[in-house]
């Protein structure tokens, strides 16, 4: 019997080399002077110049510059390949395994969960070469028995590696191919597997450089953009890319305005007033906005408009009154929900635009649901169910989230059929929810705006001030390229806009004369933001100086 795993399968690898021409690697180790190994480069020496040619060298790579690479390899004596992974890779390609598995043994920077994984794979290939020369099956038995089953690997994994033993016409990594190809597997998987400075995490300089945009958006309190922005210098957005000037009034209504909400595709926007009527507007290429439909059928103040995921259908919610639904082609009434349901607070929709929710300020009535001909589908009522001020539906149709109680919020999850309750100390008075479904917004009487994140994740809400609310209903929203601002009116007749980083606004509209009660932000025109108030005006900004969106 052989003593070694070599002398196992050396004879029948050793008949196959020549016609795999397996090539015969000898790592050429560069030794490094001190001096230039520990030298630092960069303004404030923080850079070590070794690492940093070598992520140079692995981005050249990468990127396709091969012979780039290679003159840079030789021309600063650094390699992107460090000694022990050439004297791995040298030893796999020579199929020289006893040494190898000595070589991962003696590595001092591995942790044991690591290491056993690197062998793993090592013992792997050993045993795909045991079945491709053709040798018994005991033999690669025996190596799953003595040197695999005792790594403390996935259990899993060493099942499956079982299996294709047994099987052998399919191994966990595919077919079974000739040594070289299976050889160039594992390469790449020990590659990824072993920690730095061994292997290099795959386009690091790459990763680096992002990491260093991002810091420079994340720093920039107006960047409002999604364009890839230069490398060539420091980025910095000025104020101009944000709205902060009035570019259109719209006074069609004849009394208070009470709610604003664009579409979601942006081409439209929809406002509504206590005259009693709803109003869909068109929005020009140019950012224009012109009268589409004038919607009358209410008989009392329209307070709250929701749009349909798809746009073609508009919802419009009478003040105590009954909620309807308009064609927005056509500007007429399809149907009119909610007859036995006579104070209807608030509503929307879910994703497939075929079933919205109702909630009703009468503790009574609760929650419904509904199909678009008014079928009741499921309803939340009874005694456990609180009078609903406002709720939302999470654009993912994950979660409906309900304010109830006036200082409580409630939030459901339709596929796990569980709620959460979060407390708050003030009165609620609107909720607004991110297009991503990860957080939302709640205005408070305190003159306070609390971001929470919908996953429960957070202890403590991040807190937004500034703007004034005491007795009236103000309406605020996630806006700007990203979602990455918050809007809000205010009782001071003005508009605060933060950005989500930061609890003081950075920016103050002024323009309107009376309240502004509600504002919603462009989701395809970030640049472009609607205000509604109680002067009977609907004002248009954006940035100052820009002729169009």
């Amino acid at each position: 019997m052989p003593s070694t795993i070599n002398e196992l399968i050396v004879t029948r690898s050793l008949e196959k080399s020549v016609q795999l021409k397996v090539c015969d690697i000898t790592p050429q180790l560069v030794a490094m002077p001190d001096k230039l190994s520990s030298e630092c480069i960069g303004p404030n020496r923080l850079i070590k110049r070794q690492e940093f040619v070598r992520l140079i060298i692995q981005s050249l790579y990468s990127l396709g510059y091969k012979k780039s690479a290679s003159l840079l390899e030789s021309e600063s004596g650094i390699s992107c390949k460090s000694s022990e992974f050439k004297l791995l890779e040298s030893q796999i390609q020579n199929f020289n395994w006893d040494e190898c598995i000595k070589t991962v043994t003696e590595i001092e920077k591995l942790n044991e969960e690591t290491r056993n994984g690197v062998l793993f794979l090592i013992y792997r290939q050993i045993i795909l070469e045991i079945l491709t020369n053709g040798d018994d099956f005991s033999s690669a038995l025996k190596v799953l028995r003595k040197r695999v089953s005792g790594l403390g690997v996935d259990g899993e994994k060493i099942h499956n590696l079982a299996c294709g033993i047994i099987s052998t016409k399919e191994m966990e990594v595919g077919k079974l191919d000739d040594s070289c190809g299976l050889r160039g597997n594992l390469l790449i998987e020990l590659e990824r597997l072993l920690p730095p400075p061994i292997t290099l995490p795959e386009r690091r300089l790459e990763h680096l450089v992002e990491l260093a945009v991002t810091a420079q958006w994340d720093s920039c309190i107006y960047h409002n953009s999604n364009e890839v922005i230069s490398l060539y210098e420091d980025h910095c957005c000025s104020r101009d890319q944000i709205p902060n000037e009035t570019v259109q009034i719209l006074n069609n209504h004849e009394n208070e305005v009470w709610f604003v909400q664009f579409s979601n595709n942006g081409d439209y926007l929809a406002s509504s007033s206590s005259d009693c009527t709803a109003i869909i507007w068109k929005v020009s290429e140019e950012g224009i906005l012109s009268l589409k439909h004038s919607l009358r059928s209410h008989q009392n103040p329209v307070s709250f408009v929701s749009w349909s995921p798809d746009d073609k259908m508009l919802l419009t919610c009478g003040n105590e009154e009954v909620l309807k639904l308009w064609d927005v082609d056509t500007g007429i009434c399809k149907h009119t929900f909610g007859d036995l349901i006579p104070i209807v607070s608030s509503c929307a929709w879910f994703p497939d635009s075929k079933r919205l929710v109702c909630a009703s300020s009468d503790p009574k009535k609760c929650i419904y649901m509904w199909d678009l001909e008014g079928n009741e589908l499921e309803a939340w009522r009874g005694v456990r169910m609180p009078k609903v001020t406002d709720l939302a539906v999470t654009p993912d149709g994950e979660h409906l989230i309900s304010v109830c109680f006036e200082k409580n919020i409630r939030i459901f999850n339709f596929r796990t059929k569980t709620e959460r309750i979060i407390k708050e100390e003030h009165v609620i008075t609107s909720l607004s929810v991110s297009r991503d479904s990860e957080f939302f917004i709640i205005n408070l009487n305190s003159q306070e705006i609390h971001m929470h994140d919908i996953a429960g994740n957070w202890k403590t809400p991040l807190k937004y001030m500034g703007h004034k609310q005491g007795k009236y209903v103000i309406r605020s929203c996630f806006g700007g390229a990203n979602n990455m601002f918050i809007a809000s009116g205010s009782e001071d007749s003005k508009i605060y806009i933060w950005n989500r980083r930061n609890y003081e606004p950075v920016e103050i509209l002024s323009g309107h004369l009376m309240n502004v009660n509600c504002v919603t932000w462009n989701p395809k025109k970030p640049h472009m933001l609607a205000s509604a108030s109680d002067d009977r005006t609907i004002r248009i900004w954006g940035p100052r100086g820009r002729k169009n969106f």
